[in-house]
């Protein structure tokens, strides 16, 4: 008959559950979205402090009648600073040219990044080289692209005039015609953003399904039958995005068009950030200046609501 040891009982008790609440050391452990604001909070500040601060500043100085002597704003005046913007015809032109811009250049950008995106897609060589050098434009800063063109496009010493000249053509006022001097702005802008349209489009291209184009080419379907039917389809929802994105990034026109144009000649190509920097910084209008921002930072963010609305209607459809 074995007779059992204080040790052995000892041993033979239950041992604490981990994770129980008697137990010394408890740990207290977040659930999933817990983590995810855990770790979304220092981006969150960031943002905030970046974003939403300078935002709610300039709401205030547009209320406000702006004191030069302070460098503050102090009485709240209403809405006598949007009332002085919408009777202001420089602000109205600012939009109209602005306008003319997106219409113009948007299109452009996206019909011929999306048909360089083919080209590059189809095997051949010294494509590599190519798509190496469109990347390019890219990585140059705006100002230092407009300074270059309007380098470039000078109708006594540029070299587009120049080698225009050798063919009897010229010299054109590329600057200092009003017509030209968007056609200019326009040239560089789509100069420099096209290669971000090449990426997108060539990212979404290789991303088709092969499968497709197999059905495709033993049903018969010819090349152009294939892009018309198979693939543009196929790529709505990636133009969908590329144009919103796009779009989110000319609506800031404003550095290309100060170093290549400064806005003329006259106003043709005044676009509406330029004239804001110009109300604010040079004209010292600040409560004007801001009710410019917030009004334009507005109609910015209705007209991507319904883009975002009819890019996911297409998304859905397609």
């Amino acid at each position: 008959m074995s007779v059992s040891t204080p040790a052995r009982r000892t041993g033979a008790a239950k041992a604490p559950v981990r994770g129980s609440g008697n137990t010394p050391g408890r740990r207290f452990r977040l659930g999933e979205p817990g983590t995810a604001w855990l770790f979304m909070t220092p981006a969150l500040v960031l943002l905030a402090g970046m974003l939403l601060y300078p935002i709610i500043y300039t709401l205030w100085v547009s209320f406000s009648d702006f004191d030069l002597a302070l460098f503050q704003p102090t009485g709240w005046v209403g809405w006598k600073n949007y009332e002085a913007v919408l009777r202001d015809p420089g602000f109205l032109e600012s939009l109209k040219v602005t306008g003319i811009y997106l219409v113009i250049a948007l299109p452009l950008q996206m019909v011929l990044g999306f048909a360089i995106a083919f080209l590059l897609n189809v095997a051949w060589r010294g494509r590599g080289v190519l798509r190496a050098l469109f990347l390019i434009p890219m990585v140059v800063a705006p100002v230092v692209a407009g300074g270059i063109w309007r380098m470039l496009l000078d109708p006594l010493w540029g070299v587009v005039n120049y080698t225009l000249g050798l063919v009897g053509v010229g010299p054109v006022e590329w600057i200092g015609d009003p017509t030209l001097a968007m056609v200019s702005v326009i040239l560089i802008d789509t100069w420099r953003w096209t290669p971000f349209v090449v990426l997108i489009a060539a990212a979404g291209i290789m991303a088709l399904p092969g499968d497709v184009y197999e059905a495709a080419k033993s049903d018969g379907a010819t090349r152009w039958q294939t892009m018309w039917h198979v693939t543009l389809p196929l790529l709505v929802p990636v133009m969908a995005a590329a144009f919103v994105v796009r779009w989110l990034g000319a609506v800031k026109m404003f550095d290309i068009a100060l170093a290549a144009t400064k806005g003329g000649p006259g106003n043709a190509t005044n676009v509406v950030n330029l004239y804001i920097y110009e109300k604010g910084f040079r004209s010292l209008e600040f409560g004007s200046a801001s009710s410019m921002a917030t009004m334009v930072l507005i109609i910015t963010m209705i007209i991507t609501y319904f883009l975002f609305r009819i890019s996911r209607r297409l998304e859905n459809r397609w």
